[in-house]
């Protein structure tokens, strides 16, 4: 089930516990921790599963146009089980419905690290089309890969 989360102390406990168990993805603690202290102004959903929270998505606007994927983490055990397609739709119902035009997410750019090949998959999986990679932004080691999604 997915839930709409407004009260910013669940969005952060909800957020710690998914991010500290992701460190394959989120292994430096100070990103992990701005992740923790943006996502209270951001728009969150969250996978529950036997009443636990096993994922999350926030969403961020970025232009009067533009929404971002800002930060999003599921459980690994709980991979492959369609939890972050849920948490993908119900945002991308959410970005459509308040009039973006467009959604945007940034990843380690594909074929630099397994984990986020599997990543970049699902994201194109999703319909995201790759718009530039920006080695700029997190360093020649993790090149920064923007992907795109038409909303309209």
């Amino acid at each position: 089930m997915i839930e709409l989360i407004q009260n910013p102390e669940t969005k952060q406990t909800i957020a710690r516990k998914i991010l500290e168990a992701l460190q394959d993805w989120f292994e430096v603690a100070e990103n992990r921790e701005k992740y923790i202290s943006a996502c209270v102004n951001w728009t969150f959903f969250a996978a529950k599963e036997n009443d636990e929270y096993v994922g999350f998505l926030c969403l961020k606007e970025t232009s009067k146009a533009t929404v971002e994927l800002a930060v999003m983490g599921v459980l690994k055990e709980y991979h492959r089980k369609g939890i972050g397609t849920q948490l993908f739709e119900a945002a991308n119902k959410i970005a459509t419905d308040s009039g973006y035009s467009f959604m945007q997410v940034k990843t380690v750019q594909l074929g630099v690290y397994p984990d986020y090949d599997i990543t970049n998959r699902f994201y194109q999986a999703c319909g995201f089309k790759e718009l530039e990679v920006i080695k700029e932004i997190w360093g020649d080691e993790n090149p920064c890969q923007i992907y795109v999604r038409y909303l309209k």
